[in-house]
């Protein structure tokens, strides 16, 4: 593949990240009316999904729709959550104009996909999340990690057919010997 090539592949997995970052994020400003679109369609008789689930989100949605009558400020919460995804997704803008030298933020948003895990495996059992709602949150750092992977190859691979300092990559360490 010729550098050309790789760099056109690279920039098009970023935009592709990008997006979904952008998408995740304003998706969680008009939270109550998507929970009041998600839960009716999940009570019509043509969509095949269980039990579990329509309650759960039956109960999300009576839950957000008490805060958002009785305490609207709580809602600011995910306004902000909103805007981290929108801010996380302008600092792949540097990646995207210049991959090589800024391979650290593709590493940092591999490390922020990998924290997802803990985040979800902790604060879904005590926020009080069904179980199985544990993974669907895990998938979006398994996901989001894809992309990312695929990025770091390439912008490796471009790097060695570029002249000058190759860019810092983690190496592996040998365990201590005791």
């Amino acid at each position: 593949m010729t550098p050309q090539a790789r760099l056109r592949r690279i920039r098009q997995w970023i935009v592709f990240f990008i997006i979904g970052l952008v998408l995740s994020g304003v998706t969680a400003f008009p939270l109550l009316t998507e929970l009041r679109l998600v839960d009716g369609l999940l009570h019509e008789d043509w969509v095949p999904a269980p039990g579990a689930l329509v309650d759960f989100i039956g109960t999300v949605r009576v839950g957000v729709e008490t805060a958002d009558r009785d305490f609207p400020f709580l809602a600011y919460g995910t306004d902000w959550l909103a805007f981290a995804h929108l801010v996380i997704a302008m600092a792949f803008y540097g990646p995207l104009r210049d991959p090589v030298r800024n391979l650290w933020v593709i590493h940092w948003g591999m490390l922020c996909c990998v924290a997802v895990v803990p985040l979800a495996l902790i604060a879904a059992p005590i926020r009080g999340l069904p179980w199985w709602w544990i993974p669907i949150d895990i998938s979006f750092g398994l996901f989001g990690i894809i992309p990312l992977l695929i990025v770091r190859r390439h912008i490796l691979a471009l790097a060695a057919t570029e002249p000058g300092p190759t860019p810092a990559v983690p190496a592996a360490t040998p365990a201590a010997a005791v």
